[in-house]
């Protein structure tokens, strides 16, 4: 039987077996960045700024970290190695903030890029981070994370600036590395909390998170705050003081719009729980206590009854007041839904006891209150929105998480309807399949009001799924992403042709000019015929074996039996490498140059006195050949080159109805390259072409993402490259219409109402 005492050791032994893992996974991490930051401001240097001071300080960046780049990735680890030794023990408790007095510029400004690392870390990794810091209070018998624990993603942060400045880097050299960074150390971060959550739960530590025991509440309400919960307040209060900060640095860093509007959403939300936070503390008696991250708790009784009651707002008003059970009834017009909405929001809020309740009714029904106003959105497409005011009203008051991550479900799944619909007109988006499908997923959430959090997961991957399906059915789009998709695989299936066959001829004596025609011609000929036919096809297959009997016929012919057996087969070899060619539109004259060389190898073949090929190595050749689709891959290979003739031909499309965008914008950041990977499906653009702008959708994006189309209202459609499109991204020739969120947009209103209005938050 182990102990209580013996149990204790083994918590805090697994607790720091944990640590130990996670501190030696993010080793390889560090040499990692060093080799993305060089990589960075290599070509930082080597783009074609236009800016002079921006471009001398990529090339003092560069020349500097070149120089120290060992000297950082050195204090980097030693850092870390003594952060593990401090992390757990009692003196990781001593935060910064412990040492009182006047804090100097730089070091605000560095906490300030430190703050910014962490939000990045905790945007990618939230759920894990979480969870693992539950787990680690169950070891550690509930003692919240020092503020310098390894766990923390702000230590690793401060580590590698302190040691970038202390190398004699600077701020401003930071910032043009820091997009990288961050997306590098989030993306790790998030996998190693991963697997060291998956180490606790082998270890029998938590295998379910209960979120209810995220609720904290003191024993008696009326007790003055523990000393961690008076810490807690104050970090947040320090937080809170340096986001404005934070957000004007934002906002000047060379960083890609999509990461600055991350960043904005953040600064709205923590405004939201910096706000909740204090009418928390303020209501101490309703159990709750103040910290940075909310705690979910049970709503009030009263609040609970009113909640549970099935009411329809949009019902009449007569069967409303009976409470009779009723069928959701069609939509009404915007104002009366607003009228609706307010007078049942308020009417929770008479039930509410605690002040956070409150707060956040009115929060929620001021963001939707917004979303009704959103006049860009068509009105009936509101008015299902509105719908989702109560069911999001319970989500929110059960999950805090609602106001602490960009990510919840519920905002993705409502921005993602709303960007969807932004573009439409009234008249346009009236019966169609978009506000049926919304229609939808409305009703099914009204159906489930108590699933949480899930219902709302499954429907946003159902909506992308049909979004998927749907933008481009029964439209001119339709035929040319089919087409486009054709071209993406026959791209991807000649580069991977060409690397298979120059493995395959590496150690065979092949003249230069026939690998060249392999390499160039033949492969293509081969991903084509893949593309159009199938890859087992007859006719695939014949040109399979010209590949192979070509490559038999060029190799040394020493004997009469074989240059007599290469005379019978040479007109049959020629007339299928002629097909073949054929099926690339190549034209006959540089087909004659072709076979002139085929021509040229084989009677040189004749008159060598090498050794010939064995049948071992014909019969190997023939079945590598025959094989090359089983080493296909799903990773893209370079880039997608796309011809506007080629493409207008092979489509059939009439050539006013599709443009092939193959020129123009400037050459385009990493960061924006990032940018334009992560369009969503569904969002509307104004795109700028030969000097006019026209709204357009983007609706369908090719399996490996190398190509994009665009579709307009008038049934256009524009065809681009991935490296194109973040070069109008860039250029500013292809602008979002949507440079905010609708639920953050929304959030961001209903904060400035409650700032010029502050009694409406709980009168």
């Amino acid at each position: 039987m182990v102990t209580s005492s013996s149990q204790f050791i083994l918590d805090r032994r697994l607790a720091q077996q944990a640590r130990e893992r996670y501190a030696k996974a993010l080793d390889p991490l560090i040499t990692g960045l060093a080799r993305t930051i060089h990589q960075e401001l290599r070509g930082l240097t080597q783009g074609n700024s236009s800016n002079i001071s921006s471009a001398q300080l990529a090339m003092d960046a560069f020349v500097r970290f070149q120089a120290e780049y060992r000297r950082w990735a050195t204090a980097v680890y030693q850092d870390w190695r003594a952060a593990l030794q401090r992390s757990g023990t009692a003196d990781a408790s001593i935060s910064q903030s412990a040492a009182l007095g006047l804090l100097d510029d730089e070091v605000v400004e560095k906490e300030i890029l430190v703050s910014r690392f962490s939000l990045a870390v905790q945007d990618k990794a939230h759920w894990e981070l979480n969870h693992l810091r539950m787990r680690i209070q169950r070891l550690e018998g509930g003692r919240e994370l020092a503020g310098a624990d390894l766990f923390r993603p702000e230590v690793f942060a401060r580590l590698l600036i302190q040691a970038w400045l202390d190398c004699g880097m600077t701020r401003p050299m930071w910032a043009l590395v820091q997009d990288s960074v961050h997306a590098q150390v989030a993306q790790h971060l998030n996998e190693t909390y991963r697997d060291v959550n998956e180490f606790l739960v082998k270890n029998g530590v938590m295998a379910e998170i209960d979120l209810k025991s995220m609720v904290r509440r003191t024993e008696d309400s009326g007790s003055p705050a523990s000393p961690a919960q008076m810490r807690e307040a104050q970090e947040t209060r320090q937080h809170g003081a340096a986001s404005p900060m934070a957000s004007a640095a934002t906002a000047a860093a060379p960083s890609s719009p999509l990461a600055r509007a991350r960043q904005r959403a953040w600064d709205v939300l923590g405004q939201v729980r910096r706000l909740l936070a204090d009418h928390t503390a303020a209501g101490s008696a309703s159990g709750y206590a103040a910290a940075p991250s909310l705690a979910s708790t049970p709503p009030s009784p009263p609040l609970a009854r009113a909640l549970l009651e099935r009411r329809d707002p949009f019902a009449p008003t007569e069967l409303a007041a009976s409470g009779q059970a009723v069928t959701m009834v069609m939509p009404v017009s915007v104002e009366v839904a607003a009228l609706r909405l307010r007078e049942r929001a308020d009417e929770l809020k008479a039930k509410a006891e605690a002040p956070t309740e409150k707060a956040i009714i009115e929060i929620v029904a001021l963001m939707f209150q917004s979303i009704l106003a959103e006049e860009r959105i068509p009105a009936s497409v509101r008015v299902w929105f509105a719908r989702l005011q109560f069911p999001v009203l319970r989500l929110a008051l059960a999950e805090p998480d609602f106001f602490a991550s960009v990510e919840h479900p519920a905002r993705r799944l409502i921005d993602r309807m709303g960007a969807c619909a932004l573009g439409f007109h009234a008249g346009e988006i009236a019966g169609s399949q978009l506000e049926r499908e919304i229609k939808r997923i409305v009703q099914v959430i009204e159906q489930y009001p108590e699933t949480g959090r899930r219902v709302y997961q499954l429907l946003f991957e159902e909506f992308k799924r049909f979004l998927g399906r749907s933008l481009t059915k029964g439209s001119t789009a339709q035929q040319v992403a089919t087409l486009a998709q054709q071209v993406e695989q026959k791209e991807a299936l000649s580069i991977q042709y060409t690397i298979e066959l120059r493995k395959m001829l590496a150690s065979l004596h092949v003249r230069e000019e026939m690998r060249e025609f392999l390499f160039r011609v033949w492969a293509e000929v081969l991903a084509m015929a893949a593309v159009r036919l199938g890859p087992q096809h007859e006719q695939t297959l014949r040109y399979k074996q010209a590949a192979a009997d070509l490559l038999w016929a060029i190799s040394a012919k020493p004997t009469r039996a074989e240059r007599s057996r290469v005379v019978q087969q040479l007109p049959g070899l020629l007339h299928s490498l002629r097909e073949g060619m054929n099926i690339l539109a190549i034209p006959a004259a540089t087909q004659d140059r072709h076979i002139k060389l085929v021509n040229d190898a084989v009677m040189q073949a004749f008159v060598s006195r090498a050794e010939g090929m064995s049948a071992e190595t014909l019969d190997e050749l023939v079945r590598g050949i025959a094989g090359l689709e089983d080493v296909v891959t799903n990773d893209a290979e370079g880039d997608v080159m796309l011809d506007p003739g080629l493409i207008e031909m092979m489509s059939g499309v009439d050539a006013a109805m599709l443009e092939v965008i193959a020129i123009g914008g400037t050459e385009p950041t990493r960061p924006v390259l990032a940018w334009a990977e992560e369009l969503d499906l569904g969002a509307w653009f104004a795109l700028d072409r030969s000097g006019s702008t026209m709204r357009v959708q983007y609706v369908w994006k090719s399996q490996r993402g190398q190509l994009h189309l665009f579709a307009s209202s008038a049934g256009k459609s524009y065809l681009v490259q991935t490296r194109r499109l973040a070069s109008y991204l860039q250029a500013g020739l292809l602008v979002p219409m949507e440079d905010e969120a609708l639920t953050v947009r929304a959030t961001r209103e209903a904060l400035a109402k409650l700032d010029a209005e502050p009694s409406r938050l709980l009168g």
